[in-house]
């Protein structure tokens, strides 16, 4: 597996959330300090309602911080306009979640072309890669069917391809495990081992430590802050 480069392609300063709750604010994260490598793969763990989350949204351009500062592959996230964080989002940057967040009326193939279609690719070059990506994730025989129809690891599987469609620099995955089992889990853990060694900058957000130490660097959060970074 190759060495990450020393180039970041995340920089986040002081980057501080809150949320307004009952009048009060909740602090979800306190100043957080964090550079990510290129080539890098980053565990983020720690306790529920830790500030894992909300530290994902706000490196990824989804949610802005309250205070401080975010530099994504050279841009100085949120001294942009939305326009620009949705093109770079949709264009270099990759998105795995929990619940998969996969259309049940689209067949598999028709789910990794969604994004593609979004960025303008043509339907030929479209279908192409779907079978490529699908071929990729091992789900090559599965094209035609609908996520009803697939086990939990299989739609994690097409989720995946559906976040390469675009050829992200940055893929950021929020709890990518939870919803399989140990077996399948590992499965998508030698597929995020795949992915990185082929080059994928990857955050990922996780409860299971198998996720973690199969990762290059595991960044520990207790109560809005990085408590460890360690290699």
């Amino acid at each position: 597996m190759p060495e990450p480069s020393t180039t970041p392609v995340i920089q986040a300063h002081g980057v501080t959330k809150e949320y307004p709750y009952q009048g009060d604010a909740v602090h979800a994260l306190r100043g957080v300090d964090l550079n990510v490598a290129r080539g890098e793969m980053v565990a983020v763990v720690g306790p529920s309602g830790c500030g894992k989350s909300s530290l994902l949204n706000v490196l990824a351009g989804i949610d802005p911080p309250t205070s401080g500062s975010v530099r994504l592959l050279g841009e100085d996230l949120y001294g942009v306009g939305e326009g620009a964080r949705s093109a770079l989002r949709l264009r270099r940057l990759g998105f795995i979640f929990q619940r998969f967040h996969l259309l049940a009326v689209l067949t598999a193939a028709e789910n990794i072309e969604l994004p593609m279609a979004e960025a303008g690719v043509g339907k030929t070059e479209r279908r192409q890669r779907a079978r490529e990506l699908l071929d990729y994730v091992g789900l090559g025989h599965r094209a035609g069917h609908r996520p009803p129809h697939l086990s939990g690891g299989e739609q994690q599987r097409v989720a995946i391809a559906r976040a390469l469609a675009n050829r992200p620099e940055v893929l950021f995955a929020d709890e990518p495990t939870g919803e399989l089992d140990r077996r399948t889990g590992q499965e998508i853990i030698d597929l995020f081992g795949r992915l990185n060694a082929d080059g994928t900058t990857m955050v990922i957000v996780t409860h299971d430590g198998q996720v973690a130490h199969h990762a290059r660097r595991v960044v520990e959060m207790a109560d809005g802050l990085v408590v460890s970074d360690g290699r």
